[in-house]
Parts: C-alpha cells; sequence; structure tokens
C-alpha cells in the first residue's frame, strides 16, 4: 500500500484558495467538500463489484454494484467537514464516527468518542481528517477501526506531511493514504507548513 498525492488542476486551485489566511469559513467549508469530492473518484477506483440482473425499458441485462457498503469515518470535529462532499457522490454511505484529543503536556491521543456502524466488518472504511501531521490521530483512528473488525481500510486528508505519511505507513502497511498535498514539513508546535492553519476553526468559524 502507499501514499497517494491527487495533483489535479481542480484541486491545487481549491486548495490554494482554502490556505489564503482571509478565507472566510463559507468559503474554507465549501472548497473543502469540493476537493472531497473530486478525490472521491481516485479514493474508489478500486471498488469491487458484484453482477446484478436488471431490466431496462428495452429488456432486461446484467448490471454492477458495489459488492459492499461504504463507510466513513470522520475524526471529529474536522473531519465532519469533509463529509458532504463525498456523500454528494456516495448518498448511501453510513457514518461512524471517532472523537479524539491530544494531552498537551504528554503530548499522547486520547480517545473520547467511538460510535461505530452496523456490520462495519463488512464494510469499506475511509476515515477522513483534513490534516496528517504527525500521525498520532491517524494511527489511533486506524487501531480503533481495527478493533471493529475492519479489514478494508483507507485514510483520506487534504494536507499530509512527513513524518506523519511514514509513520502511519509503517504502522499500518495495509492501508493506504490520500491526500489533496503533500506540504513541506511540520513546525516546531507541529503544525504542517504551508497548511491550512487549524482546520477545525476555519471549518466552524471559532477560535
Amino acid at each position: 500500500m502507499a501514499f497517494t498525492e491527487l495533483k489535479h488542476p481542480l484541486i491545487i486551485d481549491k486548495l490554494s484558495r482554502m490556505r489564503k489566511k482571509e478565507t472566510s469559513s463559507k468559503d474554507f467549508r465549501e472548497n473543502l467538500n469540493e476537493i472531497a469530492q473530486l478525490m472521491v473518484y481516485e479514493i474508489f477506483r478500486d471498488l469491487e463489484l458484484e453482477a446484478i440482473e436488471i431490466e431496462t425499458p428495452m429488456t432486461k441485462t446484467i448490471g454492477y454494484t458495489i459488492d459492499k457498503p461504504i463507510v466513513l469515518v470522520p475524526i471529529l470535529r474536522a473531519g465532519i467537514g469533509m463529509l458532504d462532499g463525498i456523500q454528494k457522490l456516495i448518498p448511501t454511505a453510513r457514518i461512524a464516527h471517532i472523537g479524539l484529543y491530544r494531552d498537551e503536556e504528554t503530548l499522547e491521543i486520547h480517545q473520547y468518542f467511538a460510535k461505530k456502524t452496523e456490520s462495519i466488518d463488512e464494510s469499506y472504511v475511509i476515515i477522513v481528517d483534513p490534516m496528517l501531521a504527525t500521525g498520532g490521530s491517524a494511527n489511533k483512528a486506524i487501531d480503533i477501526v481495527k478493533g471493529w473488525g475492519v479489514k478494508n481500510i483507507k485514510f483520506v486528508c487534504l494536507v499530509a506531511v512527513e513524518p506523519g505519511i511514514s509513520n502511519v505507513l509503517e504502522k499500518h502497511p495495509d492501508v493506504e493514504i490520500y491526500a489533496a498535498s503533500k506540504d513541506e514539513k511540520l513546525s516546531d508546535k507541529g503544525y504542517i507548513i504551508p497548511g491550512l492553519g487549524d482546520a477545525g476553526d476555519r471549518i466552524f468559524g471559532t477560535k
């Protein structure tokens, strides 16, 4: 498995709009959802299909349907900002939730909420979070999802950076990572550069 950076002109344009510090929360959210929607095509390229018999207005024929349910798992709270764009193309997707926070003194990641969907172990699971920085939250979320018995997991973010990418791939080599951009580096305080700032605050207009 591997890391994939989706360098599409439309994605690059919208991401540049999001990076600007003067971009409003409304425009930030809209561009985030539009990028998530554009990423869907590549993320789900390898979904397996099941043949089914259907009837058109003219005749019976063979059609195809996705063979397993799709479950989206946002890491609260910023991950919620990516749901609408994906659901516009996959309205039947189910939603599970994982809430995590980082202890500012120990820097350890703690779980405060986790709610899975029915039969999640038989589903394609997409964990979403706008940022992949150190990889701590991503690894914790993947651990939780694997604890639910899930085998097919992908991690989708907006911007990613080393060492987060290598951290996740080292611990979870069976999980594919998709990002709209691989950014330059982490700051001394753990922020992605050039990054977006605090994605949660920018999505919800908080500080």
